[in-house]
């Protein structure tokens, strides 16, 4: 059986329809074709903003599930097509992928996946090959199910260089059940202001109560829609990315640097938990974000644009959280363009980057400060060898070790050291995480 991913009805009149795939199709180009990371591509395609809400959900979906499987799409699409499209035509290799999405892996109707295909190619000035789309699309419609439910979804999907690796570090049985959970569609976790409240919001967001205080809901509908999103009372946070904040203890009236912030799911938790919070990033945009996200939710913080590996802070804090930048491979549930996007080369760059924050996150403790360091990575080249070889450089910092009782639930993702190593797979029947890496380091 093919999964398939959810939405909660696509666009409804012609018109609509191809207006959101006209937008699906711009952003799939940004991707593939200019190496724009998804993300950065909606935030500033005037285009995606002017479509309505239920539009825009649908759009990204579209495009998010093409990337997630373009594998296994461009697999089929070969066997489907008896000549390659030209590379002059790419755009027409394009629509054939939003038209297979739809057709194998979103619950659209065959008609209306195939139409706006069509349409989509006579929009662009190729009617001359209105025939073609067709003819694919439909010859996909009748063959391709038993094509795609015998596919390799793991070896179609995952860049090779980057399986070796998990294979390396993990083994060849739990580097295929990252694989497989990391091409699944992420639920919706949220982060609710109140704890005590926690029972009550679940229940109103339809959601069901994690490990580690987050309250779970299928995705679909609009995040802006939901009840309490309005009035501040929560935020949208993986279960996995809401631990770090907490690792930290007890921090009501201490000074916390949060490094790299933004959009500040952190540094919210650190602000509720009464710590006097000072949240950098680098970049003013994502800072920006930050800054809007704290006046929703009615929090108050120090927000800096400044690149950390050199910025200094007026005194020492008690506590630095450091959320490295890395190659994110963790988070490919939710931002599949990084299959497309990051190299091996990649992942040597920000190895020596991490190492810098880390040098200077470890600058700015007190004696017996505390330092957090994490990453969404699930190569331990940027998570467990980074923080080896910062021990051996620095013997006047050691680990403080993560305890049983403190991730009450999350007890299989321990490691022998008193790290955490969070894997997709983790919880898969509730939805699985993300894959992150969590280290806690005390100052001598």
């Amino acid at each position: 059986m093919v999964p398939r991913s959810s939405i909660d009805s696509p666009p409804n009149s012609r018109n609509e329809a191809l207006s959101a795939r006209l937008v699906a199709l711009q952003l799939l180009c940004d991707v593939l074709d200019k190496k724009t990371p998804l993300d950065q591509a909606l935030d500033s395609m005037a285009a995606f903003r002017m479509l309505s809400a239920r539009d825009r959900a649908f759009a990204r979906m579209l495009v998010a599930t093409t990337l997630r499987r373009l594998g296994q799409i461009d697999n089929l699409i070969t066997r489907m097509s008896e000549r390659a499209t030209p590379p002059s035509l790419l755009i027409i290799h394009h629509i054939l992928r939003l038209g297979a999405t739809q057709i194998f892996f979103m619950d659209v109707p065959v008609y209306a996946a195939v139409d706006t295909a069509v349409r989509m190619a006579e929009e662009k000035g190729l009617a001359r090959l209105k025939g073609f789309v067709n003819a694919i699309l439909r010859r996909m419609d009748r063959e391709g199910r038993e094509i795609v439910n015998a596919q390799d979804e793991v070896s179609l999907n995952i860049p090779d260089w980057l399986y070796r690796i998990w294979v390396a570090d993990y083994g060849a049985e739990e580097a295929s059940l990252i694989a497989q959970a990391l091409l699944a569609e992420a639920p919706l976790d949220i982060t609710v202001k109140d704890q005590a409240m926690l029972p009550y919001w679940a229940a109103q967001l339809e959601g069901t109560i994690m490990p580690g205080g987050s309250i779970r809901r299928v995705a679909g509908g609009m995040v802006t829609d939901l009840p309490g999103y309005n009035e501040g009372i929560w935020w949208i946070q993986d279960l996995s990315a809401s631990l770090p904040a907490k690792l930290l203890g007890d921090v009501k009236g201490r000074t916390v640097i949060d490094l790299c912030a933004a959009p500040g799911g952190k540094t919210a938790q650190l602000a509720v938990a009464g710590a006097r919070v000072t949240a950098l990033d680098r970049s003013r945009n994502r800072l920006r974000r930050l800054e809007e996200n704290m006046k929703r939710l009615h929090l108050d913080v120090m927000a800096e644009a400044a690149d950390a590996t050199v910025w200094q802070p007026e005194s020492q804090a008690d506590f630095v959280l450091l959320d490295a930048p890395c190659s994110a491979t963790g988070t490919i549930r939710r931002h599949p363009d990084v299959l497309h996007l990051k190299r091996p080369q990649d992942i040597d760059a920000l190895a020596d980057l991490q190492a810098r924050l880390l040098e200077r996150a470890s600058s700015m403790l007190t004696a017996d400060g505390v330092l957090i360091y994490c990453t969404c990575s699930l190569q331990k080249s940027e998570g467990e060898a980074r923080i080896e070889a910062f021990l051996r450089a620095h013997p006047d910092m050691i680990r403080h070790p993560i305890r049983d009782h403190e991730i009450i639930g999350l007890e299989m993702c321990l490691t022998a050291v008193g790290d955490m190593r969070i894997l997709p797979h983790h919880h898969q029947d509730s939805g699985g995480m993300d894959g992150f890496y969590i280290c806690r380091l005390q100052k001598r």
